[in-house]
């Protein structure tokens, strides 16, 4: 067994140092005096000499052959570091600023060959200390498969991908190798002896890479300057590097575990490596560790903090993904909060009114149903200035924001950060505010420019959609006004009809037959008008100004109204309000909102209605114990044109209802849970006869 696996040594590792030095010859014989050439043709003598000594072991058994090998398989490993250093190594405008990245890779490598070379030295020389010599070297020689691994990653994550396919084969060459090499050096660890099968073929595996690298080296002619080194590979690569430092930690743990714990060395053993790799998993799914370490990345080991090329294309996708208004709104807090290491954030939106800003979206933090009127401090500060208002700043160095109050709400808010404006040409379609990052970041010039430019881009995309929007909802009124013609049409058809009938009525009013034609023309005249008004509702703008409107008249109408249909309300008025509007049309609002409740509401139920002041305006509230409606409904559907839960319904009522009341100055507010009960607030400004102007004919209706 052994005289077969010495002839399998024999001639793996004699292939190795015939190929590798063939392949020197020729690199020789095209030899070009930059420091990428010299450095490759290092590393392939290196590698040819260390074939050859190993074969020299095979054949003859010396230790000193033995020792020679592996002090020229470290003295290779250095030279491949070197070579792809080299690569990796920036040139012109970009050399100081990736200088102490690369000044820490090349300290690494230099470190671990040291502690190589000093091992082997005390194994080769049986030199007892208090740690096993040839333990260590075996550490070392996985940590220098590891340092390889991450070399070539970084390399391969920096070129560009247009010419990607160069240097495919050296990182699938050398990738190989090493990787085969991290299996017998892991495998060595575990099991305390080197597997007799695996390092006869050692040679074989690294021999394989040399047509690769040649293909490589055939295909770039300057790789150097095709390398861009990106803030997303470095911090990868130092993923991989804390991951193999902790591997190889954890190694020597287990191995001291288990020589010291007797007999229960191995169960230890286990546990260990299993707590470790649950450790390892736990660490890695930790989004404050990341932020931790990508902070850190980028606050040492660049000028800038972050890659602009990245950062926008993520946040353009983000924002271009095909999804509905409100996604697209929690696509923008994300894309903020990504940029900063926040966890969450919420979307406040201008209203359609335009009169106050209101939370549209909201990621990992509560609704909330407050509001920010668009002349408050706040918001005139962000649209004046459209800074960034950092709230741990603010507090404390307030006099850094001049003329910004902020609400109380805001300050109140536990976890709020930063609030980000978001302008749409000359005005502010809303604003982000963030929650506390993950780890503790500086908010920067950089930071706050990059916010404010991204700011800018995410304005003019929620601005883009909301003109979308209205211009699919003008499309729609097109439609609805189109259907109106029809309508009229069959209205016109149904007076004709009528007309032609009372014409002769005065003939045959006493003819029997003609009395039973008359009722059946209308009854179907009736129920073809009843079917036309479920279709189409009038909504024709007054052209009268406003006057004062009793309210409590109003509500009485509308109770007697619908106790001759048979539904009662009870109705709880407070003394004489008098509202400012247009009586048919604030009465048609508050029967919509009454006729609603009483829909939603089965028999047996109960629809109140109340009425009040409250800050100075007359406030109407219905409340039923009805059907109730969705969170969803309410802040997407909900007032908007088309959007109705009946079966019948055309969604025009509440549209109707809600731009109304905001033409006279007031608002609506609807707080709704599923299989409760709804409340509508209906807040209307109160008639003011010393500064509103009415005619000598017009007054206070009743």
């Amino acid at each position: 067994m052994e005289a077969g696996l010495n002839t399998l040594n024999a001639w793996s590792y004699g292939l190795t140092g015939f190929v590798f030095a063939a392949f020197a010859i020729f690199h020789a014989a095209g030899w070009k005096t930059s420091l990428r050439s010299r450095t490759l043709f290092l590393a392939v003598v290196l590698s040819a000499l260390w074939g050859v000594f190993s074969l020299a072991f095979a054949l003859t058994g010396y230790a000193l052959f033995l020792a020679s090998s592996l002090f020229f398989d470290l003295l290779r490993y250095g030279a491949w570091f070197c070579f792809l250093l080299v690569l990796l190594l920036p040139d012109g405008s970009a050399a100081h600023k990736s200088s102490l990245r690369w000044n820490l890779l090349a300290s690494v490598g230099l470190v671990l060959l040291a502690i190589g070379v000093i091992a082997q030295a005390l194994a080769v020389f049986n030199i007892g200390l208090w740690f096993p010599p040839r333990r260590v070297a075996l550490l070392d020689a996985l940590a220098v498969s590891v340092f390889a691994l991450v070399l070539l990653e970084q390399l391969w994550r920096n070129v560009n991908l247009e010419l990607r396919w160069s240097i495919k084969p050296l990182c699938l060459g050398l990738g190989g190798a090493i990787l085969f090499d991290l299996y017998l050096f892991s495998d060595a660890l575990l099991f305390g002896r080197i597997d007799n099968d695996a390092f006869s073929i050692r040679g074989f595996a690294h021999t394989l890479t040399v047509p690769l690298v040649a293909l490589s080296t055939s295909r770039s002619k300057d790789w150097k300057k095709r390398l861009v080194l990106s803030q997303r590979a470095a911090l990868q690569s130092a993923s991989l590097v804390a991951v193999g430092v902790y591997l190889v930690f954890m190694s020597v743990a287990g191995y001291y575990v288990r020589y010291f714990g007797g007999e229960w060395g191995r169960a230890l053993q286990l546990a260990l490596l299993f707590s470790a790799l649950l450790l390892l998993g736990i660490l890695g799914l930790s989004g404050a560790l990341r932020a931790k370490f990508r902070v850190l990345i980028g606050k040492h080991f660049f000028s800038y903090r972050y890659d602009y090329r990245e950062e926008w294309l993520r946040f353009t996708n983000a924002l271009s993904a095909p999804d509905d208004s409100t996604e697209m709104g929690r696509h923008v807090i994300k894309g903020l909060a990504n940029m900063v290491e926040s966890p969450a954030g919420s979307l406040w939106l201008k209203d359609s009114s335009r009169r106050f800003y209101a939370q549209s979206t909201c990621w990992n933090v509560p609704e909330t149903a407050l509001t920010e009127d668009v002349d408050s401090r706040l918001c005139v500060f962000l649209t004046d200035s459209g800074w960034i208002v950092n709230l741990e700043e603010y507090r404390v160095a307030p006099h850094r924001y001049t003329d910004l109050e902020l609400p109380a709400w805001l300050i109140e808010a536990p976890d709020a950060w930063l609030v980000i404006p978001l302008p749409t040409g000359s005005e502010m379609i809303g604003f982000v505010i963030l929650a506390t990052a993950r780890t503790a970041m500086e908010v920067n010039w950089e930071v706050n420019d990059l916010l404010k430019t991204a700011g800018r881009q995410a304005g003019a995309f929620l601005g883009q959609t909301r003109a979308a929007e209205a211009l699919l909802e003008a499309r729609k009124f097109d439609a609805f006004n189109r259907m109106s013609a029809f309508v009229v049409h069959d209205l016109k058809n149904i007076v004709a009809q009528l007309s032609l009938m009372l014409k002769n009525a005065e003939r045959h009013r006493d003819n029997p037959e003609f009395q039973q034609d008359m009722l059946m023309t209308v009854e179907h005249a009736v129920e073809r008008m009843r079917q036309l008004m479920m279709q189409l509702r009038e909504g024709a703008t007054p052209l009268d100004s406003p006057r004062g409107i009793d309210l409590g008249a109003v509500i009485r109408r509308i109770q007697a109204a619908k106790s001759r249909q048979g539904r009662e309300i009870e109705i709880d008025l407070a003394d004489k309000l008098v509202a400012k509007g247009h009586e048919d049309r604030v009465e048609r609002v508050i029967g919509h909102v009454v006729q609603n409740a009483l829909d939603a509401t089965e028999q047996g139920g109960q629809v109140r209605v109340r009425m009040e002041k409250r800050d100075g305006n007359a406030a109407v509230l219905v409340r039923d114990t009805g059907h109730g409606m969705s969170p969803e409904f309410l802040r997407e559907r909900l007032f908007k044109p088309f959007q109705t839960t009946k079966p019948a319904g055309m969604g025009i009522g509440a549209y109707e209802s809600f731009q109304y009341v905001h033409e006279l100055g007031g608002k609506i507010s609807v707080d709704s849970e599923v299989n409760v009960g709804t409340q509508v607030s209906l807040l209307l400004p109160l008639f003011d006869v010393r500064s509103d102007e009415v005619s000598p004919d017009e007054g206070i209706s009743a």
